[in-house]
């Protein structure tokens, strides 16, 4: 419950701090993971992003600001963080489906979105998985550097995969494992600290200049198989952060997340999901 809890009293700072600046990393502090951790598991728990929600809640304001004041438009958008009228008319009017200026018009209706509320669901359904830890170790591969907000990523890792197929650098990877971590790595490095990066990768001690080198860290793994499409490896991380996470005993660690493609076949894949986790404090 207390990890619940957690992610209410993140939703509270938000809604303090709508007409602010909001922290993603105070988020994630609050949550007790990375910035990058909370908006994943935000978006697989509220079914929108961080992002998107933080947009709504702010349209939903802003219409009963223009509705019931006498305030200008340009000092409504100016208050939730808008210092183009121009973005902030296209943000109203995709919300709401009108203009910014048609709001106090006798018979117009607008939208209203509620701040929401985490709660715990409790379902029956199985899920295999191991725990274990490791040493750090490297990895060799491409990179592609990550956005902050999660949701600007969405074909940036796609895109990625589909040109290093192309271009042979997955079949050249493949040749290069040397260590027992076999199979192709999707390498989400994304901490508070240094710019996010997502590498195709594999586990190896080879040096190749054609590569970037990178170290993930010693730390223990909550590690999860399935087999399917790429659709599937996300329905799979859904059900990890939903299912699993909230009764498990663990919580976040600050390390990589981690897919294992032992099968890199998009319609026929094998996979694993490496989580990394750390016990909950007493």
């Amino acid at each position: 419950m207390e990890w619940v809890e957690r992610l209410n009293q993140s939703i509270n700072y938000i809604e303090e701090h709508l007409t602010d600046e909001i922290d993603y990393k105070q988020l994630g502090r609050i949550a007790c993971c990375s910035a990058y951790h909370y908006q994943r598991m935000f978006a697989y728990m509220a079914g929108i992003t961080l992002a998107e929600y933080i947009r709504r809640r702010k349209m939903s304001l802003a219409a009963v600001d223009l509705q019931g004041g006498n305030e200008k438009i340009i000092d409504v958008a100016e208050k939730y963080g808008y210092r183009s009228p121009t973005a902030f008319n296209r943000a109203f009017q995709s919300f709401h489906g009108i203009a910014p200026s048609s709001v106090k018009k006798d018979g117009v209706s607008v939208k209203s979105f509620s701040p929401i509320e985490f709660r715990i669901a409790v379902k029956g359904a199985t899920m295999n998985y191991r725990i274990e830890t490791k040493d750090s170790f490297r990895i060799i591969g491409v990179s592609a550097p990550l956005d902050k907000e999660i949701e600007n990523n969405f074909t940036v890792v796609p895109q990625m995969w589909q040109d290093a197929a192309v271009s042979g650098t997955i079949q050249k990877l493949a040749g290069m494992m040397d260590t027992p971590l076999t199979g192709l790595l999707g390498v989400s490095a994304c901490n508070d600290e240094e710019q996010w990066k997502y590498f195709i990768a594999v586990s190896s001690t080879k040096e190749d200049s054609g590569f970037e080198e990178y170290t993930v860290p010693a730390s223990t793994w909550a590690i999860f198989s399935g087999t399917g499409t790429n659709k599937s490896i996300q329905e799979l991380q859904q059900r990890i952060i939903t299912e699993w996470l909230p009764s498990s005993g663990y919580e976040y660690a600050d390390a990589p997340d981690i897919e294992v493609y032992l099968n890199p076949d998009p319609q026929n894949a094998q996979y694993e999901v490496w989580i990394p986790v750390t016990k909950k404090q007493a």
